[in-house]
């Protein structure tokens, strides 16, 4: 199994996913790759935002050595599941999905048409986003070993 993280810039949403989903595979001893990018490139090659590896690391997870990546559509092929943060992120995704098959494996990280909130301009934001993509991971985890 191969997970892409995707949100705006890379830096703060989709680096604590990458971050956190990693930790709980490598725990489980699942063998997947998990990864993150951003829609936007302004970033790229950057380390997450001080904000989301300090609160990483307040619960327990290093993601200091993350690098921002830009999407493109060559994930298509790599990832076996594209999960986004936001609405915004989806169209984005989705207009750089040619086929049928890479816009099935595209869909929001959290269920029901829920959007992760991006934390960027409001720091009280950083924990309470942690903790509702920490939840999600396992939920995801637990989602994706009983599909296949």
């Amino acid at each position: 199994m191969k997970i892409l993280m995707v949100c705006l810039g890379n830096i703060c949403r989709s680096p604590l996913a990458e971050g956190i989903m990693r930790h709980l595979v490598d725990e489980q001893e699942l063998g997947w790759e998990i990864a993150s990018a951003g829609t936007g490139d302004w970033h790229v090659n950057e380390p997450a935002d001080k904000r989301s590896i300090s609160v990483a690391r307040k619960f327990g997870y290093d993601i200091s050595k993350q690098r921002a990546r830009h999407f493109n559509k060559n994930y298509f092929d790599e990832f076996d599941l594209i999960l986004v943060m936001d609405q915004n992120n989806l169209k984005d995704v989705l207009k750089l999905a040619g086929e049928q098959e890479h816009r099935e494996k595209v869909s929001l990280f959290l269920p029901e048409d829920l959007e992760v909130a991006d934390p960027y301009f409001d720091e009280r934001l950083f924990e309470p986003v942690f903790l509702q993509i920490e939840e999600r991971c396992k939920q995801l985890i637990e989602e994706i070993k009983a599909n296949h």
